[in-house]
């Protein structure tokens, strides 16, 4: 379906369906800086395939939802000392995001699933509004904790760059911070890279929304206490090579959360490859049926 608006509280957010409204409901959120364009749209059909209404959207702050363009974004020195002076929003608003678009497409309760800050947003959800949450999957996420999940000292100075206003430059630092970041266990796809990365581009004139959310993350703090009280089932799924958020992050929320299940992936580094699709549909569909009574994930008896 062709990309929607819904108003979710005082915002506009940007989003996309795929499969049947009357099947049960998939939300996936993504990461930091990054529009709904990385769940690809073959990830959502096979998700759709397994009998689900799946719904992406652009985050506040990127893409075609809503940007906070007059709040400026924090100095390096700010993000390197963990010390946004006047974050924009927290998770919390961004969480409650997720809820008011569930409420704006009267969708009662769904599975949620995050990856990167989405997962953080996820678990966020969950803490804040447990009614709308079926089921969370967290995947390359983590806590907060300022111990775990601690990225690679080659990543940061591409989160530290300001934005380029360049077509090809940007494009080309998409790229590079993909290389640094991809899965070495599975093929790379330069050629959807480059065209994710272009097509980013053009949706969205404003490009200083990543420090925007960087801040919320941070403004945020360590939710490891909060997370303990998320009753939905939830797996964790993390990479054994993610070089954006170390593994330990996957293993902490997983510590976190009663009951969760962690799946750990050899060759996953902090991206969503081709190559691990039919692995992560299965992981995501198999934890939303559990939830609904059906029979539990074989790996999980």
């Amino acid at each position: 379906m062709a990309e929607q608006h819904a108003t979710a509280g005082q915002i506009d957010l940007c989003y996309e369906t795929f499969g049947d409204a009357a099947d049960p409901t998939i939300l996936l959120i993504m990461g930091l800086g990054t529009q709904m364009l990385a769940w690809r749209t073959e990830f959502c059909e096979l998700l759709a395939g397994e009998r689900y209404h799946v719904i992406r959207y652009d985050n506040r702050d990127v893409g075609q939802s809503t940007h906070f363009s007059a709040t400026p974004p924090p100095g390096p020195l700010e993000l390197i000392l963990r010390r946004p002076r006047s974050p924009a929003y927290t998770l919390d608003d961004m969480a409650d995001d997720a809820a008011n678009l569930l409420a704006a497409l009267d969708v009662e309760s769904a599975h949620i699933v995050g990856v990167s800050m989405g997962g953080m947003i996820a678990q966020t959800l969950a803490v804040r509004h447990p009614g709308r949450v079926r089921s969370l999957v967290s995947i390359m996420s983590t806590t907060g904790a300022p111990l775990v999940g601690i990225l690679s000292p080659r990543v940061l100075p591409y989160l530290l760059k300001p934005a380029s206003a360049e077509r090809e430059e940007a494009i080309a630092r998409s790229l590079a911070l993909a290389d640094v970041i991809h899965s070495p266990g599975f093929e790379r796809d330069r050629e959807g890279t480059r065209e994710i990365a272009g097509a980013s581009f053009d949706r969205s004139g404003d490009r200083r929304g990543t420090a925007r959310q960087m801040a919320a993350i941070l403004a945020s703090g360590d939710r490891t206490k909060a997370l303990a009280g998320i009753t939905a089932p939830t797996l964790v799924v993390h990479g054994d090579s993610d070089r954006m958020v170390a593994v330990s992050g996957g293993k902490a929320t997983a510590k976190a959360i009663p009951g969760a299940r962690l799946e750990v992936v050899a060759g996953m580094g902090h991206d969503l490859p081709r190559g691990l699709w039919p692995r992560l549909v299965k992981l995501i569909a198999d934890q939303a049926r559990a939830a609904d009574g059906g029979p539990a994930p074989l790996h999980a008896r």
